[in-house]
């Protein structure tokens, strides 16, 4: 399936990174934006089967149809540029600076977050019949999903943040895997292949990820969940997007620019003991 060495795809990572810091604003927004809301589309795919199939499984193995449709046409997720963007500032590409590097991780924030937001007033406007009655079954495990994962972590403190946080960097270093697994390979079904796998793994572990975070939790509070709005973005949405930062930078963008772009110097032949 036409596999691309590490040495060969990491260079293509660094160059994405450096031509997302240049992209205009309203390429960045409508990238950022269609992301966000194939892939709040995707959870509630995966949502809507876990309910009616009562096998997590099911949902987790047919979630990343969202992730590898947004990724094959072109599309931008926060967790995605949290690695690549950092790896054209390491490599000291021409104009990129951590201005731009913020710059870019904001923009597609905000589309990401409009986009999911989308999606969560349409999938509630089908829960309820255009809000005319109360949420169906696939709502009302949104809701409660909604407060498992806010008021859940704030009922243990300071080790409940901990846990939050892990599962945020935990997720991007899968979901980062999944984006880098689209640069492994040129033909479509190869790309598929190597960016389902860590995508699954993310979403069946119940990991943190901030973009479908952006679907699930302001659809919770559209359909009646019991948290607030600060709830969601101090025990759920700014934890998580840290870890998610930490996550793609260290385990992902980090650890494969240094051992396939700025290697180590290789041991020379005396340096190998004699057997």
């Amino acid at each position: 399936m036409a596999y691309l060495q590490p040495t060969e795809f990491v260079t293509k990572l660094v160059d994405a990174g450096a031509s997302k810091v240049f992209m205009s604003t309203r390429d960045t927004l409508i990238r950022a934006y269609m992301a966000g809301a194939i892939l709040a589309l995707a959870a509630a795919f995966s949502i809507s089967i876990n309910v009616n199939t009562g096998q997590p499984l099911a949902g987790a193995v047919l979630f990343p149809v969202g992730f590898v449709l947004l990724y094959l046409l072109g599309f931008d997720l926060l967790t995605g540029v949290f690695t690549l963007v950092p790896l054209a500032l390491m490599d000291k590409r021409p104009g990129v600076t951590v201005g731009g590097m913020l710059r870019n991780w904001g923009l597609v924030f905000t589309g990401n977050f409009a986009g999911a937001l989308t999606v969560a007033f349409f999938m509630a406007i089908v829960f309820t019949y255009g809000f005319d009655v109360p949420p169906n079954k696939i709502g009302e495990k949104i809701g409660m999903i909604g407060e498992g994962r806010t008021l859940g972590y704030a009922a243990h403190g300071a080790s409940g943040m901990l846990t939050l946080f892990i599962r945020g960097v935990m997720c991007n270093w899968m979901v980062s895997t999944g984006v880098v697994a689209a640069f492994m390979s040129t033909s479509v079904s190869g790309k598929a292949i190597a960016m389902w796998l860590p995508i699954m793994l993310f979403f069946y572990m119940g990991f943190e990820h901030s973009v479908v975070n952006m679907f699930l939790f302001p659809s919770g509070l559209i359909l009646g969940g019991g948290f607030t709005i600060s709830d969601y973005l101090i025990w759920n949405e700014i934890p998580t997007v840290l870890g998610n930062i930490v996550g793609g930078v260290t385990f992902v963008g980090l650890t494969l620019y240094s051992t396939h772009v700025r290697t180590g110097a290789k041991r020379g032949a005396a340096a190998v003991p004699a057997e």
